[in-house]
């Protein structure tokens, strides 16, 4: 499990195929804590990572993750969110990140407010059914409150310790992004027996619990 702070923006040192797999090698600060087997977040992605070297760290994506996620999209001196997953006893900040990416958005405006930049995504209207006004969404791995939700957009505002802290602030219009919605709207979906018909609430699910 992940909390959506980002300890460290690594570089991807290298991208090799393993027939439909790809491995991949980052260099970043966090190899000296980093053991064989241990779980590491890249851009939101959970990754199970291989024994580090000096500084590289290596993971494998298999052909599920590079279908589902931006990670097949990786180059050479491309620069990646990366957090290794919350030990016990951390504290927990930011909100719960799996590391199982829901699906894939593109950022579509940016808005620079001072010190602060409003970035605005577009994803399916699959995941905009758990994306609400002020609840919790990890966007390449970062933990980010939702400003407005729209029918297909939402907007977050970004900090100048996420600016600093992340590459977020770097980020161009038409980029694609991995996208994880809070976990908890999809468990009350699933306990409520919600039944949607077109991204709207049935009548027969309103009558049920009495609205």
């Amino acid at each position: 499990m992940f909390t959506g702070l980002v300890r460290d923006v690594g570089v991807v040192e290298a991208v090799s195929t393993l027939g439909q797999s790809a491995k991949i090698a980052l260099r970043t600060v966090l190899t000296a804590e980093l053991r064989e087997g241990d779980s590491l977040a890249v851009n939101g992605v959970c990754l199970t990572v291989e024994a580090p070297r000096g500084d590289v760290a290596v993971a494998v994506a298999v052909a599920e993750t590079l279908e589902r996620t931006t990670l097949g999209r990786l180059r050479p001196g491309r620069r990646v969110h990366l957090e290794p997953a919350i030990k016990a006893g951390e504290p927990m900040g930011g909100h719960i990140v799996q590391g199982h990416v829901d699906g894939v958005g593109a950022l579509v405006r940016r808005l620079d407010r001072g010190v602060s930049v409003e970035l605005t995504y577009r994803c399916d209207a699959a995941l905009m059914r758990y994306i609400v006004e002020k609840g919790s969404i990890a966007i390449d791995g970062v933990s980010l409150t939702v400003a407005e939700a729209d029918v297909d957009t939402f907007r977050v505002a970004t900090v100048p310790h996420t600016l600093a802290k992340t590459a977020l602030g770097s980020q161009t219009e038409g980029d694609g992004v991995n996208i994880e919605v809070d976990v908890l709207a999809k468990y009350v979906e699933k306990l409520l027996g919600v039944e949607k018909k077109g991204g709207r609430i049935t009548e027969e699910w309103l009558r049920r619990y009495g609205f």
